[in-house]
């Protein structure tokens, strides 16, 4: 089945692997970004989660590869373990179509494994590089990896790279590469701290913005729970309870919380994982494990899994807390409705929260008011409702007082007629309203 990525020219390895993904046409940031990649530029990518973002560099970085050539020709950093790896599985899927007497050869260094272990496998130098900075920096120092005959560095999730402190590492990889060299920044915001590190790489880079058409995929449902005094385990309790999901991501601000809650819920008979930066690199490789076997149909996080971790199959979002990064919480609901599926995402709130409710309300996103009790859901008023009749009322006193003026003589009793008036005028223009509505 032809596609219409052959407008690429890519080799025919690449348009059998792109085949085999089912990738039909290029999405924006594809259309964008592999001109780009393939013609050697340095370029800065922004966009939303689920846009086939990881594939905009891979497709072309691949299609660069020179297998003639037993050196590293392409390093990729990415600032978690688990988003390394799954940037190494989408290699090895389009890797695995070239010829088995001259493959491209790709490799993982993350920490948590055997050091001595990889740098014996090292003999023969990948062409391929992906992994965390900490350890592809270390095999550096060990000489047991070369990197200075890579042409291409890519620097995934840059943001969050910088806040989880690793941006430095990326600094002394790129300053082992040539002087030519072509960087690729993909973040979903570009920081100020980060600016610096760009501009030291990056002269004139290409950069490509794509503006999601929403602020949240198109099929997701955004519902806002009032918490209303009531305790917090047992409102998530009886929200995940309600539905019967293929996997629901529960998000939390803080380790700690999301340790407590998961508990929680446990005690309450729910099959609960959890995933957060506190847990140890086995921890969190088996948990992952058992999300990918099915053994959790509920799993508490942190925004460690929002950006870090690409989880699939999430088909509801169940937001505690809201982040005080109003941007992670676009990325918590952009965890479901991605390919095309649908999804739903609940968000807890009280009145410390309205501010930020607010500011998400600007950002275009709509949210339906709903309650649940005893397992049941409710429609309820739009939380602004009280505010919206307060101003109304005004209004409509102010118009009365307007329409009714004091007379020229004055009668005894000509104060309780005017206030009859009034009162006869804002319940004539209550009705209009109503009928109006």
């Amino acid at each position: 089945m032809a596609t219409k990525f052959e407008k690429f020219s890519f080799q025919p390895f690449l348009i059998d692997a792109i085949e085999s993904l089912n990738f039909y046409e290029p999405t924006e940031i594809q259309n964008r970004m592999i001109p780009i990649v393939l013609s050697g530029k340095s370029a800065i990518g922004q966009s939303q989660t689920g846009t086939g973002k990881t594939h905009s560099y891979l497709l072309p970085l691949i299609e660069k590869i020179d297998r003639t050539r037993s050196e590293v020709q392409v390093v990729i950093t990415a600032p978690t373990r688990e988003l390394a790896r799954q940037i190494y599985q989408e290699v090895l899927k389009i890797t695995k179509f070239t010829q088995t007497d001259n493959p491209i050869h790709a490799r993982l260094f993350i920490g948590g494994t055997d050091k001595l272990r990889t740098i014996e496998k090292l003999k023969k130098q990948p062409h391929i590089v992906v992994g965390t900075p900490g350890r592809i920096l270390d095999l550096v120092h060990e000489q047991a990896l070369d990197v200075h005959t890579s042409t291409s560095i890519v620097v995934d999730e840059a943001d969050l790279m910088l806040d989880l402190g690793f941006i430095y590492e990326v600094d002394q990889l790129a300053s082992r590469m040539p002087e030519e060299l072509q960087m690729l920044v993909f973040s979903a915001t570009i920081p100020e701290k980060l600016k610096p590190f760009l501009k030291k790489y990056m002269e004139n880079p290409e950069y490509a913005h794509v503006e999601p058409k929403k602020p949240t995929a198109e099929k997701v449902e955004q519902v806002l729970v009032p918490t209303r005094h009531r305790n917090e385990v047992n409102l998530v309790h009886d929200i995940l309870s309600s539905f019967n999901p293929y996997l629901a991501m529960v998000f939390v601000n803080t380790k700690v919380k999301a340790d407590e809650l998961a508990d929680a819920l446990i005690q309450k008979g729910l099959k609960v994982g959890r995933i957060h930066g506190g847990l140890t690199p086995r921890d969190r490789k088996k948990v992952m494990r058992q999300i990918n076997d099915l053994q959790f149909q509920y799993v508490v996080a942190t925004d460690l899994a929002a950006r870090g971790i690409d989880i699939e199959g999430v088909s509801h979002v169940v937001n505690v807390e809201i982040p005080s990064d109003l941007d992670f919480y676009i990325h918590r609901v952009g965890r479901t409705a991605r390919a095309g599926n649908s999804g739903i995402a609940y968000t807890l709130y009280d009145e410390k929260d309205e501010q930020a409710v607010s500011q998400l309300e600007k950002r275009g996103i709509q949210f339906r008011n709903m309650d649940i009790e005893n397992g049941t859901w409710r429609e309820i008023d739009d939380r602004h409702r009280r505010k919206k009749r307060k101003k109304q009322d005004n209004e409509i006193e102010q118009m009365a007082k307007r329409m009714v003026r004091k007379p020229k003589k004055v009668k005894p009793g000509y104060k309780k007629k005017m206030k009859e008036q009034m009162e006869q005028i804002k319940k004539k223009q209550y009705r209009a309203k109503k009928k109006g509505k």
